[in-house]
């Protein structure tokens, strides 16, 4: 029996190390099979990797100023208007309209006899109309693309990138009018509206608009949007009111994003509300771009200034502190870039810093283009570097 057992034990023994064997050689192979595969995958998935580390460094702009033509210095001080439409900087004056290139060289100065003459680009063009008055016109640096006069007053204008443009008048016997006009000046969608249309934006490729409406409903401002097609009389769907009194809407692929003067939030591809915000302070700029959308909100009393990012249609908002008061916020290419008193930042949409710069106090707009960073003064415009 002694014998016996003693065999069956080494047996067991044996068996123990060649089943540990086995796992061994088959762990080793296993390995080997990833480390093969990643080896040969190496130029796909390295970049990715490279990448993420990339992100979390900030980049630290010089803030150096241009020299040669800049600053570009105007007259009359804060009255002149700066936009960039996509192509070159465009300064609008109380007399003349302005077309520069991204080196501060004057490409073409035209005059306008407009009064109250407000700015909008878009796409290469420039949109000027009168505000409460009765003319624009849509230009370029070489000529007026085209242009048009209204029997009653205009409230504002709208340009696409692909240069429509939409008019919003008053009416006699309507609250007001919606006159669209394409490429050529020609009208291709006029609308008589029973409420008082607050702002437009139109789609991707402009065969329609997000257009939105400021009513009243228990003694409170609220808004509603509308998605419109220009071929079409009815609209594709209408909004529930949204309570804040509206200032600009911004469509995209699915849905809009609606900046109010004391909340904001995002209506859906089907016309839900999907989320809303309400702001702890006093609102000093919004934008939004392909669904992505940034606010500044200044709370004097607490000494609370703060940036306030959503990546999406309903998406958890991430909010940014600043020890300054905030004067200025654009949305470019996936960036949220934010400006206080001395320096611009840009931020991703997760609250990640991708890269800051300092400037003076003595700028208080800013205009992003692909390559450079134009800031506005009282009377003058700058110019600096900016990486991302």
């Amino acid at each position: 029996m002694p014998v016996n057992n003693t065999y069956d034990i080494n047996e067991l023994k044996n068996k123990d190390k060649r089943k540990k064997r086995l796992r061994n050689f088959l762990v080793f192979i296993i390995i080997a099979v990833i480390v093969a595969v990643l080896y040969a995958t190496y130029e796909k998935w390295n970049p990715k990797i490279r990448d993420i580390g990339e992100q979390k460094q900030t980049i630290v702009n010089d803030g150096q100023l241009a020299d040669g033509n800049f600053p570009v210095t105007m007259n009359g001080g804060g009255s002149f208007q700066f936009q960039y439409t996509e192509k070159y900087p465009v300064v609008l004056s109380d007399a003349y309209i302005y077309f520069y290139n991204d080196d501060g060289v004057l490409l073409k100065r035209r005059q306008h006899t407009y009064s109250d003459a407000v700015l909008q680009t878009n796409g290469g063009k420039a949109l000027i109309f009168e505000n409460g008055g009765k003319r624009f016109s849509v230009e370029d640096e070489d000529t007026v693309i085209y242009d048009g006069v209204f029997e009653n007053n205009i409230v504002f204008a709208r340009i696409s990138s692909q240069g429509y443009c939409a008019v919003v008048t008053t009416s006699q016997n309507y609250d007001c009018e919606v006159i669209v006009y394409n490429t050529e000046g020609t009208v291709i969608y006029d609308r008589k509206s029973m409420g008082k249309v607050s702002d437009i934006s139109f789609n991707s490729d402009s065969s329609g608009c997000m257009m939105s409406y400021l009513l009243a409903e228990n003694g409170e401002f609220v808004t509603k949007v509308q998605n419109i097609d220009f071929s079409k009389k009815e609209e594709i769907w209408n909004s529930p009111m949204f309570n804040t009194f509206g200032l600009n809407v911004f469509g995209f692929s699915d849905g809009a994003f609606v900046l109010g003067m004391d909340s904001c939030g995002y209506i859906d591809g089907n016309g839900k509300i999907t989320s809303y915000y309400s702001y702890d302070g006093e609102l000093a700029g919004g934008d939004s771009f392909n669904g992505q959308s940034a606010v500044i909100v200044n709370n004097y009393d607490r000494r609370k200034y703060t940036a306030v990012l959503f990546s999406g249609n309903g998406k958890e908002p991430v909010k940014i502190e600043s020890e300054q008061p905030l004067t200025d916020v654009e949305v470019v290419d996936g960036l949220a870039y934010v400006m206080n008193q001395t320096s611009l930042k840009a931020y991703d949409f997760e609250g990640n810093l991708h890269s800051t710069v300092q400037i003076s106090d003595s700028y208080n707009e800013f205009v992003r283009s692909e390559k450079y960073i134009f800031l506005k003064g009282y009377n003058k415009i700058d110019r600096i570097d900016y990486d991302v």
